[in-house]
């Protein structure tokens, strides 16, 4: 059998931090996560995922992570059931973190910086030249998928999805 659930989004809030009775971390965040296809009248969808982190890596959640901040979760579903004050039974989905890896950079107050303000903050880092044979040192120097000039420009209406 295999629980595996892999999220990428931004945070909705700040995670909230909390501390069992015996003194086990827990943090809880809501992860916005966009659909990969457009709805029938052609606007993206969004879904909001309950996420848990246990202990340090709870702990470190909170510390670092703040509303806007994109992360990449894996983790695996958990459903629940508990009763409410009205004595209603409610089923809550969640994902449990194993790993949780933070995807942007933060100014120095912990906040997102936007990209386009980086980008204009900071010059690009010059590019070495290739050795004279390319495939000298190492093969794969120039493949860099996140190069500027190697990124295709490609529009919506070129994607088969």
């Amino acid at each position: 059998m295999l629980n595996r659930v892999i999220l990428i989004g931004r945070l909705t809030a700040d995670p909230e931090l909390r501390y069992t009775n015996s003194g086990t971390a827990v943090a809880t965040f809501t992860l916005a996560v966009d659909r990969p296809r457009p709805n029938q009248s052609g606007e993206r969808e969004t879904d909001f995922i309950n996420i848990v982190v246990w202990q340090k890596l709870g702990e470190l959640c909170a510390q670092y992570l703040h509303k806007g901040r994109m992360a990449a979760v894996d983790g695996r579903l958990q459903i629940r059931t508990y009763e409410n004050r009205d004595g209603h039974k409610v089923r809550v989905a969640e994902v449990i973190a194993e790993s949780v890896r933070f995807l942007d950079r933060a100014d120095g107050n912990g906040k997102t910086a936007p990209a386009a303000d980086a980008q204009k903050s900071k010059p690009a880092p010059a590019k070495p030249a290739p050795p004279a044979n390319r495939f000298e040192d190492d093969p794969f120097a120039d493949d860099d998928p996140f190069a500027g000039d190697l990124v295709p420009d490609i529009s919506d209406d070129d994607l088969p999805f």
